[in-house]
């Protein structure tokens, strides 16, 4: 399906894996041209390079901390030069290194104003730089990625960045959407990235369980056939990217394969 995003200039936080990296190689399929930013210098240009391989797009890497001002600010305006101008956001970068205790018990004030420095400022900041290109155009896109943890409870610091995600997507759709800028939010579940799927392998092995069953156990309770690839989300993405998704504005829409029974309206 043509998205009509061909020539259309992206930018993408979160770029060099797993769901940022799959938005960006299919926007590049769509014929838009990107600019990725990630911490890490060498998997970050490897991922432009493979991207621009497989559709023949321009990609452009830039190291980048979405957390900090001054960097994000010398991110997009370079974006801007390098692409001639931006028209979609797609926010995804945040980082946890390792497991991070989410009861009250273990979780600190450091691990919790991280979480939010990462996701709810870096995203803010990351629109607030991107803003004036979109609006100079009359046209743009940003998509906020989430997360399922702000629709369940039992993870403290997960849980409510992904809820201010959600405020934040609405509070940028009502000040930008006169511009012609749409923002809108998705929450994966447990996706089948890089990561989850080496931290999947390990308790595979080490249960004697397949993939699909662990993703299945209580708790997964996904309703679909098969686990969510990073692929299945970013094809949402890429729609809500495009002038396609024009009468859906300041929502959050579930990607997380079904999870759950409950039911939200």
């Amino acid at each position: 399906m043509d998205m009509e995003l061909k020539g259309k200039r992206a930018v993408v936080t979160g770029g060099s894996r797993g769901i940022g990296k799959a938005v960006a190689r299919l926007l590049g399929a769509q014929g838009a041209d990107c600019a990725i930013c990630a911490r890490n210098e060498a998997p970050l240009v490897q991922a432009a390079r493979e991207l621009a391989d497989a559709n023949g797009t321009r990609v452009f890497p830039f190291v980048a901390d979405t957390s900090d001002e001054k960097s994000v600010s010398e991110f997009i305006e370079s974006a801007a030069s390098a692409l001639g101008g931006i028209d979609i956001l797609v926010n995804g970068a945040a980082r946890r290194s390792g497991p991070v205790p989410e009861d009250l018990e273990h979780m600190t004030p450091q691990i919790m104003a991280e979480d939010f420095r990462e996701k709810v400022i870096g995203y803010f900041l990351c629109a607030k730089e991107a803003a004036p290109h979109l609006k100079a155009n009359g046209w743009g896109r940003i998509v906020n990625i989430g997360g399922m943890a702000g629709r369940t409870g039992g993870a403290l610091s997960a849980g409510a960045r992904n809820v201010a995600v959600v405020n934040l997507t609405k509070g940028l759709a009502l000040e930008l959407g006169p511009h012609g800028v749409n923002v809108n939010a998705v929450h994966p579940g447990r996706t089948l990235t890089e990561n989850v799927r080496a931290e999947l392998e390990a308790q595979s092995q080490k249960q004697g369980k397949s993939i699909e069953e662990l993703l299945r156990q209580p708790g997964a309770a996904l309703s679909v056939i098969r686990p969510v690839t990073a692929d299945d989300v970013a094809q949402v993405i890429v729609f809500l990217a495009s002038p396609a998704s024009f009468a859906i504005n300041g929502q959050v829409i579930d990607v997380s394969g079904g999870l759950g029974r409950t039911v939200f309206y």
